[in-house]
């Protein structure tokens, strides 16, 4: 499930809780909702929304409640109390400093209260991402160093890819291929600052013995952030790479793994509008 998929859930849970079970949120079913911890969770949900998770309850709380003074003939400990405030007092204080007035004042009829409406998280986006938390694993292929000078690199790895059907590399690491579902990885290694060059791979998830001349990378239980890139490649990935790294990477500024950035190619026509590659991102999950 996407990120946005999630979020929507999470508020919809919210203000069932707020609006019909007036009970406390549970933090804990928010992060088994969210599959990652409550911490990480509240900085996602900062990061999308500009606005931190405490701060949007609080302001919803407060919108409720000037609806309930507004339409009802609840006393003030009534309401305080049913939003989880401690006492009148507390509550009387948070409210004033939300609506400008308090509990008393809120009930004339020509004063106007501030609103929060509940979140509607936007469905459509420019890539559709998610995290995943997998367990180590084993890859085999060939390596090649690259020049990033003059964006090279961006010529250079398609010619790789392209040596490699045409020498029967390809089709060996196909045979060796015993991921599910099965298909290729492109892996970006180590990066020498000094000479702007870097080591890529092309690699299959795989058991077998390793072939004379090859080599192998074993990486570690890793949360991914994993993006769908549709289309004809390398054009699909390559503009998927220019999302991420004039927007993605400013938005949800997370916290680098110790782990190789990947490109994941399925298996099928690499021409097809509708071809999936992806672009995995290791991230940490900060409590």
């Amino acid at each position: 499930m996407e990120w946005n998929e999630k979020l929507q859930l999470i508020i919809d849970y919210v203000e069932n809780h707020l609006q019909r079970k007036e009970e406390p949120v549970d933090n804990e079913e928010i992060a088994r909702m969210a599959e990652c911890s409550f911490g990480f969770f509240q900085k996602v949900f900062s990061y999308m929304n500009g606005i931190s998770f405490a701060e949007y309850i609080r302001s919803r709380k407060l919108t409720l409640a000037g609806y309930d003074l507004k339409s009802t003939n609840l006393k003030v400990i009534e309401i305080s109390y049913k939003y989880g405030y401690d006492s009148p007092t507390s509550f009387t204080k948070a409210f004033q400093s939300f609506h400008g007035v308090s509990p008393k004042e809120a009930r004339n009829p020509n004063v106007a209260l501030k609103v929060t409406p509940k979140m509607q998280i936007m469905e459509s986006q420019n890539y559709s991402w998610k995290l995943e938390q997998k367990d180590g694993f084993r890859l085999v292929g060939k390596r090649i160093t690259v020049s990033c000078n003059d964006n090279m690199h961006f010529k250079r790895i398609p010619e790789f890819w392209n040596e490699c059907q045409r020498n029967g590399i390809f089709a060996r690491l196909v045979s060796m291929d015993c991921g599910n579902p099965q298909g290729l990885f492109g892996v970006f290694g180590a990066y020498d600052e000094g000479l702007n060059e870097m080591e890529y791979s092309i690699m299959v998830l795989s058991d077998q013995n390793l072939p004379q001349g090859f080599t192998e990378m074993q990486i570690p239980n890793t949360t991914w952030a994993v993006f769908d890139c549709k289309g004809s490649v390398p054009q699909a990935i390559q503009k998927g790479w220019k999302y991420l790294n004039e927007e993605w990477l400013v938005k949800y500024p997370f916290q680098h793994a110790e782990c190789p950035e990947m490109e994941w190619y399925s298996s099928g026509n690499i021409y097809d509008d509708d071809y999936l590659s992806q672009i995995w991102i290791p991230i940490i999950e900060e409590e």
